[in-house]
């Protein structure tokens, strides 16, 4: 079985204590994790195997290096390959930082030492702590809806491709819905809640469809045509947006050859992301302000409130990944709308491209973000500048035309007798340029045309 290292998952073929406090403190800065030990991502496994008293020790050097200390608990299994070990840490209230001074977080599949600016910003959203693991005052199980519980086990089990045999009550705690004495938390009111918006009055979503490109009218009065307000577990609100917004948008029929195509005004998978996003990771403790999505004639606007969480900016929204309401975020990985942590971002800029509308823009204020979507659909292949573009970039170019996109590796297929250097100065010089967008990071990166 070979494993794949992600946001939430990595492996180690030693019990390295260095490396373990640097995952410890990564995952713990973040949305926590699962550290594999005994065995890498390429399939290899520790020879000789490691032994209990092994781990155990290298985790007590490696607490002893994080500050303030993480604890950790463990968990130990046979595979075909073997014994292997699985630390489980679990994301943290407070900010964690290695015994040589670096705050590192998880970055896809890599650690990354943050600066300083983005420790302070990082600092700042621990500080406030996790307002969705707060109980609920008054409220019960009963107040969960029982349908959308068992449709949450059902997602669970198809997921793991296996029955649940836990009880529900285990399943709600795990989901971090209600604690060891069965009181609902924010998180499962919100997940669960039958009349979530009763207690939270900040929960749902208003929908709100305008006539023109402007809030106001011709005659300065509003000028919307339709207002819907959406209430209910998360993912109802969800769902009834989309269905909402896809009463709304326009079809377009478009004739390739011999068939018919129906083309929304919007790629689904982009709005499905930007409604996902702002319902997972606003800010729930600001009172008196619901998510909005605002239609125009000329584009979509998804409003949620709170600024961007932890260190995440405008400017490393593509490449980095941090929830401010992790148990939201599983909860609804569960149920399927969200496919894997930390690709939404790229996969909504690029179905958006590829659909002939500009990248979505993002901006973001102190107490609100906003996605906006615009419908244009010219597109322009070549730019103006393509008379300063050197021969191997046109090659590009026309590559990701025909293909969609272009990865470092195929570049250097296109162009074998060129340096890996000089390939990457390409890329990144037509990325200056306004050209091409760059998609991901990493061994991950890719190119499309902007």
């Amino acid at each position: 079985m070979i494993l794949k290292p992600g946001p939430l998952m990595s492996c180690l073929l030693e019990a390295d204590p260095f490396a373990l406090a640097e995952m410890m403190v990564a995952f713990a800065n973040g949305d926590g994790g699962s550290i594999v030990v005994g065995k890498d991502s390429d399939g290899n496994v520790s020879t000789p195997p490691i032994y209990v008293e092994e781990l155990e020790g290298a985790l007590h050097q490696a607490e002893q290096m994080c500050s303030p200390v993480i604890q950790t608990g463990w968990e130990q299994f046979e595979s075909e390959d073997g014994t292997l070990f699985v630390v489980r840490v679990v994301r943290s209230s407070e900010l964690h930082a290695l015994s040589d001074g670096r705050v590192v977080i998880r970055a896809g599949s890599e650690n990354r030492p943050l600066s300083g600016d983005e420790i302070r910003l990082l600092a700042a959203s621990k500080s406030t702590g996790e307002f969705e693991s707060e109980t609920v005052a008054g409220a019960k199980t009963t107040d969960f809806d029982d349908e959308v519980i068992s449709e949450y086990i059902q997602k669970l089990s198809s997921r793991r491709h296996k029955a649940v045999s836990r009880s529900e009550v285990d399943i709600l705690f795990e989901a971090g819905a209600i604690t060891r004495n069965s009181i609902p938390t924010i998180a499962g009111m919100l997940l669960f809640g039958k009349e979530s918006h009763v207690v939270l009055p900040q929960s749902g979503l208003v929908f709100v469809r305008f006539v023109g490109t402007d809030p106001r009218g011709s005659d300065g009065k509003a000028g919307y045509g339709r207002r819907e307000e959406i209430n209910g577990p998360l993912a109802r609100v969800v769902e009834n947006a989309w269905n909402v917004i896809h009463e709304e948008m326009a079809i377009s029929a478009v004739v390739e050859g011999l068939e018919r195509e129906e083309k929304p005004e919007y790629p689904p998978f982009a709005v499905r992301e930007a409604l996902v996003n702002a319902v997972c990771h606003r800010d729930y403790r600001l009172q008196g302000r619901r998510v909005e999505v605002r239609m125009f004639a000329d584009r979509m606007e998804v409003i949620s409130p709170g600024g961007l969480p932890g260190f995440i900016t405008v400017d490393n929204i593509v490449d980095e990944h941090f929830s401010r309401n992790p148990r939201l975020v599983k909860g609804l990985f569960q149920w399927g709308y969200i496919e894997e942590l930390g690709l939404g971002i790229d996969r909504m800029i690029e179905s958006m491209v590829q659909a002939g509308h500009p990248p979505p823009e993002f901006k973001a204020r102190p107490h609100a973000f906003t996605v906006t979507l615009y419908n244009n659909r010219s597109r322009k292949v070549m730019p103006k500048w393509q008379g300063n573009m050197n021969e191997r970039q046109m090659r590009a170019v026309e590559f990701v035309h025909t293909n969609g996109r272009i990865a470092n590796r195929e570049y250097q297929q296109l162009c074998p007798d060129v340096s890996p250097e000089t390939l990457r100065l390409d890329l990144s010089d037509m990325v200056d340029k306004g050209l091409l967008l760059k998609i991901g990071a990493n061994k991950g990166t890719y190119y499309i045309l902007k």
